[in-house]
């Protein structure tokens, strides 16, 4: 008799209770909930401390290149450090900035150039959650000093990026899975959000709604607690004042709601208005420039500036020029003319390679267009309607539901960033309005349709295999039908057929051509090795494998192919009687291989 060594497994049964296996630490932070918690933290602080940093870094080199804190609320006020040029250094302050950050971001992260959340989206999406970490850097860099050239766009897709980059570093170091490394992303976005513009319920919201598109308890705990630490971090360096300090406002009459309604669909029009000419306007620069990619940030930099000697309100982010049009202090022609140059401004930034959001941007147009129409309101009725600085907070939101179709963040966004609970009824209706009239003009996002213009199927990726699957028909997908046996076919003269096929099955068809079964191997060999079957024909071995038609998804022919131990299925006509085809595990497979998007170039 051999004698067996015992396992420790086998050594611990001798226990009355079972001594747990000793869980190292990387082990439980990769797959508890508690480690989930420390990592939201871990990753809160760093987005805090990051957007800290960018903070920093967009107010010094908008210093070093202006002169002034925020150029864009001085005016034509000469550059201190630069009296020969005056107002001229417009013109060359673009120009400086893209010489240092387009050879930056063309040599170390190209995912930095443009607006950054599609970015993220996609990364969550179809890579999962995976982000080089010299985004978090470059992404900070480059955006600062396009802001602090000039650039007219926003803060907040940057450090979106960042956060999110941040996250997934952590994540990929811990080595945790996929599907909690997008949780991880998703807490770097929510605190960047949270840390930069004091909202810490926006913060999780924007995650949850456009980062991650799903909501489950898991992921939104994690998600809050990544944006409350972000914001204590952000608060005790920026203070906790509302992001944007504006005079109250109050309705007048029941009759604003349908104002409200109206601003609604007109400035929710003008969001994807928005969408549609910042694309065109980088189709045209894209078709215009022949150089090396890292000199076209300078070189464009020159039409930024011409623009921003005109429109001296369009430099970096201008949330001093929004908050003075809120306060009256623009008349309807300059309220237009903003909304418009900003449109220009931001698309042209963007187009020429610049690295910045389009949230700030939304913002910008929404209030000058709101505004606008409240001055018209306000003329027409106006012992009836509240101040037009009102219609241009809601305006602020409905633009950013139109171009975005973010309904929930929009709402909690501008609540958080204004404060002002007064608006709430207005500005939920306007943006229900927004999105529904974006709905009906356009079916993707300024988020979306840069995927989209790529190629990539940001739903389909989203959803995974499953989805994609759902979304074939067999038809579309099967092989050649193997030739079929006729019913009234001996056993011994079907037993070399059946040896030559493929994949060791056969459809069966009857004289009327119709299907009746298949063969299978297994069948034929038992049927052989039993004397009394010799004058058996295949009819009486025949076997109704799970039903699929041309006309069925993918996701019910893998489940029919799941319970079948067959290696394939026949594939009938509409009516379920005529075999048109085959399908096998290889065909899904290869369908599925194919319908994975490709990263973005």
């Amino acid at each position: 008799m051999t004698a067996t060594r015992t396992r420790p497994a086998d050594r611990d049964r001798r226990w009355s209770l079972p001594v747990p296996a000793r869980i190292p630490v990387w082990e439980w932070v990769r797959e508890s909930h508690g480690g989930l918690i420390g990592l939201a933290l871990m990753i809160g602080a760093g987005a805090g401390l990051g957007a800290i940093v960018f903070r920093w870094l967009i107010l010094t080199f908008t210093r070093i290149l202006s002169g002034r804190a925020d150029y864009s609320a001085a005016g034509h006020a000469a550059h201190p450090w630069l009296p020969a040029l005056g107002p001229w250094f417009v013109v060359l302050a673009p120009v400086v900035a893209g010489l240092i950050y387009g050879p930056l971001v063309t040599r170390f992260a190209p995912e930095a150039r443009g607006h950054g959340v599609p970015e993220v989206m996609y990364a969550v999406a179809a890579r999962g959650g995976r982000i080089p970490p010299q985004v978090s850097v470059v992404k900070a860099l480059a955006s600062a000093l396009c802001i602090g050239g000039g650039g007219s766009v926003g803060r907040e897709g940057p450090i979106v990026q960042i956060g999110s980059a941040w996250g997934s570093s952590l994540g990929r170091v811990v080595r945790v899975p996929e599907n909690r490394l997008r949780i991880l992303v998703a807490c770097g976005a929510a605190g960047g959000i949270a840390a930069t513009f004091n909202a810490p319920i926006a913060g999780p919201f924007f995650a949850m709604e456009l980062i991650l598109r799903d909501f489950t308890a898991e992921s939104f705990g994690a998600v809050v607690l990544s944006s409350v630490t972000a914001s204590v971090i952000g608060r005790a360096a920026f203070g906790n004042r509302p992001f944007l300090d504006l005079p109250a406002f109050a309705l007048k009459s029941g009759w604003e709601y349908l104002g409200f309604a109206i601003l609604g669909l007109v400035i929710g029009a003008v969001g994807v208005a928005f969408t549609h000419i910042l694309y065109r306007i980088e189709d045209a620069c894209d078709w215009v420039w022949r150089g090396p990619e890292w000199l076209r940030p300078a070189v464009g930099g020159l039409l930024l500036g011409g623009l921003l000697l005109v429109l001296p309100q369009m430099y970096g982010v201008g949330y001093p020029v929004l908050g003075h049009a809120i306060d009256g202090g623009y008349a309807l022609w300059m309220l237009l003319a903003l909304m418009i140059g900003k449109m220009i401004a931001t698309s042209l930034t963007i187009g020429i390679g610049g690295s910045g959001g389009v949230f700030a941007p939304s913002l910008f147009i929404g209030a000058m267009g709101g505004t606008a129409f409240g001055i018209a309101v306000h003329h027409l009725f106006p012992a009836a309607t509240a101040a037009p600085g009102m219609y241009g907070l809601v305006g602020m939101g409905a633009a950013f539901a139109g171009a975005t179709r973010a309904a929930i963040t929009a709402v909690i966004i501008l609540f958080e960033l204004t404060g002002e609970y007064t608006i709430i009824l207005p500005l939920m209706l306007a943006i229900v309005a927004a999105t529904s009239i974006s709905r009906v003009l356009s079916r993707e996002t300024i988020y979306t349709l840069k995927l989209t213009r790529r190629g990539v199927d940001l739903d389909a990726a989203h959803h995974g295999p499953a989805h994609r699957l759902d979304r074939l028909t067999v038809g579309t997908v099967m092989e050649l039908m193997p030739e079929p046996i006729p019913a009234d076919t001996p056993i011994d003269t079907a037993s070399r057929a059946i040896w030559l096929s493929a994949n060791g099955v056969l459809p069966i068809i009857g004289s009327d051509q119709r299907y009746h079964g298949c063969l299978t191997a297994r069948a034929v060999a038992e049927a052989l090795a039993d004397p009394d079957a010799t004058d058996h024909t295949i009819a009486d071995l025949a076997v109704i494998p799970p039903k699929i038609t041309e006309t069925s998804t993918l996701t019910h022919a893998l489940d029919a192919l799941t319970h079948t131990d067959d290696t394939g299925l026949p594939v009938l006509d509409r009516d379920g009687h005529t075999l048109v085809g085959w399908l096998t595990h290889r065909t899904i497979l290869t369908a599925l291989q194919q319908t994975t998007p490709a990263p973005p170039p």
